[in-house]
């Protein structure tokens, strides 16, 4: 077998293989083992059929394709191990040539992470401020939620809650057909079609209309883009919204323990505020984070941010089945393929596997790590959390690769945790590193060369006579 190398960008190493005749040939008999016993050849019994006669029936093709389904892998694992490559995902294999059997393997191997200055890193936290503004809003949306809804006998105006009949027809097809629906009239209300809500308004109870309305360029249904539906509704009912007066009673009726209005209003303020400092907080560390990757140079091969991707994809599809919608209806519904989805998801991707290797690296250079009691009481917190499920948590946690997993989450953490102080200004100054070990001995080593310089200086200084004690040791020598 010959191989040669070559490294590409991208952490990766393409490997090109030539398999010597006689392993080739060894693998052919090996295809013909296996083949002779699944192929029934005319006049012969099954695995009975000379090599000449089933590779006539079957093709010289098919059993060489059998021969590298074998030899192909075998030699790819020996030329990785030959070469010492570090190989961290499947290769992507090409078979180049049948005469001799070559192929090619790029190889994807470990990333390379150089780190910037982080430790330079300068980004203050954005301060929060909940104005009282902030605070009616949101008494305002817990009256909305508690109004009631009461007939009028006045015509339809926007935000009433309509009972209605309508039916609804484009180009032949049936839109809608619904008989005693609620419809609450809201101004760009795209449900059924935009436009709709607003034809609603003036109508009366008891009150027919016939209209029509365009459907847009973007409808679901691409057939019926662009036609005109007709419409019929008949209103059977009006409602208005009647809002709580926003006073103590209010509050009481809420039934959290609030006497007053004002103590409402303290609680939601404080809930706000912790609202708003969280998501300054998750800002502030998507910023230090974003900073250290930009300091760094990073290289990583593609398959890290493909195996990403599945795991967005695996995600979202999850939380799709909650809602009991399949991914393929999810997609037809957005218009897009699979292979548009994952593009569309690679850009975060790429930058996620790129913050997972920096945040990595600079938990390497801080030689920082986390304790089994970290991941304990860290397992026991989630418990306590948990409820009645506490106990399943700890023993979900027992399993090794499940507390690898955590470890894994908890020095990120406290990763990201240093970072953020650096970049505030309120880290420590920091440990013994292996960077700070190698400025460390350079010191010690410049110390110590400027000490003997000086004591070898001040031994010669003393060694050597003053102009007068050498004159007189001459004057002396003369007299002599």
């Amino acid at each position: 077998m010959k191989v040669s190398t070559e490294k590409i960008e991208n952490s990766q190493v393409v490997l090109q293989v030539e398999a010597d005749a006689d392993e080739v040939e060894r693998a052919m008999q090996s295809a013909y083992s296996r083949l002779v016993e699944r192929v029934e050849v005319p006049g012969f019994r099954r695995g009975k059929a000379p090599h000449d006669t089933l590779e006539r029936y079957v093709g010289r093709e098919a059993l060489l394709q059998e021969a590298l389904e074998k030899l192909v892998p075998r030699l790819l694992g020996q030329a990785i191990e030959e070469q010492q490559i570090d190989a961290i995902a499947q290769p992507e294999v090409e078979v180049t040539g049948v005469e001799p059997v070559t192929f090619k393997a790029t190889v994807p191997v470990r990333p390379t992470v150089e780190l910037g200055d982080y430790r330079h890193i300068e980004i203050p936290l954005e301060p929060v401020e909940v104005s009282d503004e902030d605070v009616d809003r949101t008494i305002d949306q817990l009256r909305h939620q508690n109004a009631t809804w009461e007939p009028v006998e006045r015509p339809v105006q926007s935000g009433d809650l309509v009972t209605m009949d309508v039916e609804g027809n484009a180009d032949g097809n049936s839109l809608v057909e619904r008989k005693g629906i609620p419809f609450q009239v809201l101004k760009e209300m795209p449900i059924p079609v935009p436009g709709f809500a607003e034809q609603m308004e003036g109508l009366e109870r008891e009150q027919e209309k016939e209209f029509t309305i365009t459907l847009p360029p973007d409808y679901e249904a691409k057939e019926l883009a662009g036609k005109d539906c007709k419409f019929r509704v008949r209103v059977s009912e009006v409602k208005e919204q009647r809002l709580p007066e926003m006073d103590d009673e209010f509050a009481k009726s809420l039934g959290q323990g609030f006497e007053t209005l004002e103590a409402l209003r303290e609680d939601i303020l404080a809930n706000l505020q912790r609202m708003a400092e969280d998501g300054a907080r998750n800002r502030h560390e998507g910023k230090v984070i974003e900073a250290a990757v930009e300091l760094s140079t990073v290289e990583y091969p593609p398959v890290l941010v493909e195996q990403e991707v599945d795991r967005y994809l695996a995600a979202q599809e999850r939380e799709l089945r909650a809602r009991q919608i399949s991914l393929e209806d999810y997609l037809r519904n957005q218009q897009k393929s699979a292979e548009e989805l994952r593009e569309e998801l690679r850009p975060a991707a790429g930058k996620q596997v790129a913050s997972v290797l920096v945040l990595e690296k600079v938990a390497e250079a801080e030689q920082l790590s986390v304790s089994g009691e970290e991941v304990d009481g860290e397992v026991e917190t989630m418990a306590q959390g948990a409820g009645e499920r506490g106990d399943e948590l700890r023993k979900l946690f027992q399993n090794p690769s499940a507390r690898q997993s955590l470890e894994r989450v908890l020095l990120t953490r406290k990763t990201v945790k240093l970072l953020v102080d650096i970049a505030t200004g309120e880290a420590k100054a920091p440990e013994t590193t292996e960077a700070s070990k190698t400025a460390e001995a350079s010191e010690t080593t410049e110390a110590s060369e400027t000490a003997e310089t000086v004591e070898a200086s001040e031994t010669a200084e003393a060694a050597e006579p003053s102009a007068g004690e050498d004159e007189g040791r001459s004057g002396g020598d003369e007299s002599a």
